[in-house]
């Protein structure tokens, strides 16, 4: 291999302090997704991995590593609701992620309120600047190249409503800056957010 390059083949492990696969695949957005039980408790988990993958209709996902009890209660309901995870909310979002027991209601544990859906039966987190009510459309089991399935499933679902905080618009224009957007990156508690600093504009070829 290339001695430009610090290679390595993933079946025989990296051999860093720290896998650098999810530092590479960087920054990625959190899915903070809320789902009910069928008997009626509220949950709410951070992934991620997590992203949109179609606009029209819109659609976000997320992967849960273990079949969670987000991607059960998904299964069993076909709703979710997606909140933004910010900074003023990151010590929230973090407690959310303890392993706790079904009957616990992570929205309580962390002292969140639970904001009101219009079109589906499942609450989202009020504080956050944007949520977003999801319909369940698929639950992919991932394979690996032997065809064999792994422990990951992959939840899709289509956004049939859009909460935004009137703070946050300006002239019609979503604020994303000013929302303070968190994601994961780097290490195992690394955490970025953006700046107006970083953006900059670059229109399509014609």
């Amino acid at each position: 291999m290339s001695e430009q390059f610090y290679s390595y083949l993933v079946e025989n492990g990296h051999g860093l302090p720290h896998d650098p696969f999810k530092a590479i695949i960087a920054p990625r957005p959190i899915g903070w997704i809320a789902s009910k039980s069928l008997d009626g408790v509220m949950n709410l988990a951070p992934y991620s991995f997590f992203n949109a993958f179609n606009n029209t209709p819109p659609i976000i996902g997320f992967a849960s590593v273990g079949y969670k009890d987000s991607v059960k209660n998904i299964e069993d309901t076909g709703e979710f609701c997606w909140s933004m995870a910010t900074k003023p909310l990151a010590d929230a979002m973090n407690r959310t992620s303890q392993p706790v027991s079904a009957d616990v209601s992570e929205f309580e544990l962390a002292g969140l309120d639970a904001g009101s859906p219009t079109q589906v039966n499942v609450p989202f987190v009020a504080a956050s600047p944007v949520s977003m009510e999801c319909r369940l459309t698929q639950i992919v089991q991932l394979n690996n190249t032997e065809k064999q399935p792994l422990d990951t499933w992959v939840v899709f679902g289509q956004v049939v409503a859009v909460h935004i905080a009137h703070t946050y618009l300006n002239e019609g224009v979503f604020q994303l800056v000013d929302a303070q957007p968190i994601m994961r990156a780097g290490g195992p508690g690394d955490y970025f957010t953006i700046s107006a600093d970083n953006g900059f504009f670059m229109g399509r070829p014609a």
